[in-house]
């Protein structure tokens, strides 16, 4: 496994190092960091493409490790332990492997659009975590892509990365500037013949969910996690729905919220 060796702070690890925090880098870049073997391990089996192996250069590898290393046709590059510890954000050590991985475009044709659409889309999230998680239910609840929309934390940043166990990898994860995109796309789609229900979640919703028909194509909207769905939004909206709830809680945490909609639109289509 020849490649180049990496043992002190040099440019190259600086860039890499800068994909953690900085944003407009990470843009800039069109690359960012993926830690752990599973994510690792999805990116390759759904077709991402790897610009570089970094991995630790002091110990024997896993077989699943060399596997990877061999398996790919990419830049190798072996860190000493330390370097590698800082760019996986560990403090128990250097994990085996890290990958720096191209980003897909920011196209809203990458969603497949059917009879049996569920789209999900974020409105300008704050938490990387939240985009993480929501990520991981839309793939688990069989969702065909997710849009994130506005001035919101970002898709690549490593918190949203780690927190989608991967799926991130499986699920088409689409950016958008604001509401005015994704109108068109609908507009575009409706004119083709898929009439696609815009739904958004509030807790003073028209309808509680289990009391909506989501077997039908739907768009489902969560809103900030703070000040819920933008105005420009609400008016795109065809229904608001609520989730019922008996305890003193207000409300739930937008993640949680998308995990029953999504699970509830899946239960009514499993039953459907």
């Amino acid at each position: 496994m020849a490649g180049q060796r990496i043992t002190t702070r040099n440019a190259r690890f600086q860039q890499w190092h800068a994909l953690l925090a900085n944003r407009n880098k990470r843009k800039r870049q069109n690359e960012f960091l993926v830690q752990g073997v599973r994510p690792i391990t999805m990116a390759v089996e759904h077709g991402w493409n790897v610009r570089a192996l970094l991995y630790d250069a002091s110990r024997p590898l896993s077989r699943w490790a060399e596997e990877l290393l061999r398996g790919i046709t990419t830049d190798r590059v072996a860190m000493a332990p330390e370097l590698l510890a800082e760019l996986g954000e560990r403090t128990d050590g250097a994990p085996e492997v890290l990958a720096v991985v191209e980003m897909r475009p920011d196209d809203l044709s990458r969603i497949p659009v059917h009879d049996n659409f569920l789209g999900v889309l974020f409105d300008r999230p704050t938490q990387p975590g939240n985009i993480g998680s929501i990520i991981r239910s839309a793939d688990a609840f069989g969702a065909d892509g997710l849009i994130v929309t506005g001035h919101a934390a970002d898709v690549y940043d490593p918190k949203a990365v780690r927190a989608t166990t991967g799926s991130l990898f499986a699920l088409p994860v689409v950016r958008t500037p604001s509401h005015h995109e994704v109108a068109q796309w609908l507009s575009k789609e409706r004119a083709e013949g898929r009439p696609v229900a815009v739904v958004g979640t509030d807790e003073r919703g028209d309808a509680d969910v289990d009391r909506f028909d989501l077997t039908q194509p739907v768009l489902l909207l969560i809103g900030n996690e703070t000040t819920g769905l933008s105005a420009g939004w609400r008016e795109l909206c065809d229904h608001m729905v609520s989730i019922p709830m008996s305890g003193s809680a207000s409300s739930l945490n937008a993640s949680n919220a998308a995990t029953v909609t999504l699970y509830e639109t899946a239960r009514q289509r499993r039953g459907a």
